[in-house]
């Protein structure tokens, strides 16, 4: 799998913690929902980086108070027809102000990921043997947009107003 976080091809340093595995040092991890209501004090005070995977089912109002103890929030895609990671990556930014790393896991499509970043994302396990050329080619096929979204890009509507 690869990941691609800001555009780029980097290597993981992120370790996806079991519910029942022993924390680790400093090392960086990621928990499930359930292991941070159960251990949250402990997975507080152990002082390395900290990250949260939630399944489709967990809305990120979930955490909205904690989010200051998470460097990373991976958003799972059970399944390309499920789109609730895409809500839930704008809550993040949006309305919760986060301002880390918001990866996308599970079923990441390479269509999908100019969609995924317009919304949020800034990480992305993808399976492609040239994961940067797919990332190039997936985010400048589409110049113009309609919707607008927190990633600053000037919608149809703006850009016409603009020309008077």
């Amino acid at each position: 799998m690869a990941l691609i976080v800001e555009g780029k091809l980097v290597e993981d340093r992120w370790i996806a913690l079991g519910d029942e595995a022993p924390l680790p040092g400093g090392d960086p991890i990621i928990v499930s929902l359930a292991r941070w209501r159960t251990e949250r004090d402990e997975l507080v005070g152990r002082g390395g980086p900290l990250g949260i995977r939630l399944h489709s089912d967990e809305s990120p109002a979930q955490i909205a108070d904690d989010l200051k103890h998470f460097e990373l929030v991976a958003l799972e895609f059970p399944a390309f027809r499920d789109g609730r990671a895409y809500s839930y990556a704008r809550l993040l930014r949006e309305r919760y102000g986060f301002g880390g790393e918001v990866r996308a896991v599970g079923d990441v499509l390479l269509e999908q990921l100019l969609f995924m970043h317009r919304c949020g994302f800034n990480a992305f396990e993808i399976s492609s043997e040239h994961p940067v050329d797919d990332w190039v080619t997936a985010t400048s096929e589409i110049g113009v947009w309609y919707q607008p979204t927190g990633d600053g890009r000037e919608t149809i509507m703006a850009m016409r107003r603009a020309r008077g």
